[in-house]
């Protein structure tokens, strides 16, 4: 076994540990699908050190001087409690993206069994949320030496994740409940949303689990351009709407596209605040109070 895969198995023991309490080793070998001899040679430096007390307790004051073995670089903030819960986010991102990815292939090529297969992903998006928020409210009652407002911003992170999927569920349903084609100058404006808005998710979340601060003004330049497509796709849709003898599925259709529309808007406004989310957490760099979008109208 290469020592990347022990590595992920032993992180996955550490987090059995964390947040199920687990009472023996067999425990935790039966929730993993490990022999329990495996589960105690992971261990057994570790509980030589007293970093693992029986039963089973991770102490991550002394955690953070071993978390080094996972051979993964700390960034200026990393500490032993967000180091499990930054890995819980990096897999959310991959997943959200995937959802995301799905919903528009969905859309582009009019499938509603891929559309169906996108809107069950948001159920794991759900419950990988409630992980992060559960994990963080672990952290904070079990390791006196955390930083309060440093941990609660990784449950933020999540929950900005979580909304994201949900604003991608509007993209699925449209493919799954409109069968009007869209045009093809729509779709063009469509995809490159979806681009420049994946983009922005992509280079944030970077920005945030790795301290990649400097692709804020990549994130930016993106933001304008999604919000000008945003303003020309609004405007085609407006167009046709003035030309089309519309009946009560016409107009349910406009407003399921419009919806589509603002989704990829709000997924590339989520994506700013999860940026400045990350100036916040690794420069102490305040966070305005006024909503992104609140504030672009007014400048």
């Amino acid at each position: 076994m290469t020592n990347r895969a022990k590595n992920s198995t032993l992180k996955a023991v550490l987090e059995v540990i964390l947040y199920d309490n687990p009472a023996t080793q067999d425990e935790i070998a039966d929730k993993l699908g490990l022999t329990r001899r495996y589960v105690t040679k992971l261990l057994q430096p570790l509980i030589k050190e007293g970093v693992v007390r029986r039963a089973y307790i991770l102490d991550l004051k002394k955690f953070e001087e071993f978390s080094e073995m996972f051979d993964e670089e700390k960034t200026s903030r990393e500490h032993a409690g967000t180091f499990l819960i930054k890995d819980m986010l990096r897999d959310m991102a991959k997943h959200v993206c995937r959802q995301f990815d799905m919903s528009f292939e969905a859309l582009l090529n009019y499938d509603s069994e891929m559309a169906d297969e996108a809107l069950r992903l948001d159920y794991v998006s759900n419950n990988m949320h409630e992980k992060v928020r559960s994990s963080v409210e672990t952290v904070i009652s079990i390791n006196p030496y955390s930083e309060f407002s440093k941990t609660m911003v990784l449950g933020e992170v999540g929950y900005d994740l979580e909304r994201i999927a949900d604003h991608t569920c509007h993209i699925a349903n449209f493919a799954l409940q409109e069968s009007d084609p869209i045009d093809d100058e729509m779709m063009e404006t469509l995809k490159s949303m979806y681009k420049t808005s994946r983009k922005m998710l992509n280079q944030s979340m970077e920005a945030f689990l790795d301290e990649r601060l400097e692709l804020k003004d990549k994130v930016m330049d993106h933001e304008e351009k999604i919000h000008s497509l945003q303003r020309k796709a609004l405007n085609n849709i407006a167009t046709q709407m003035a030309d089309d003898d519309m009946d009560k599925d016409r107009s349910n259709y406009y407003l399921s596209l419009s919806k589509v529309v603002k989704a990829f808007e709000r997924i590339g406004d989520i994506s700013i605040e999860i940026i400045d989310t990350a100036g916040e957490f690794y420069r102490n760099i305040p966070r305005t109070t006024t909503p992104e979008r609140f504030r672009r109208t007014r400048s």
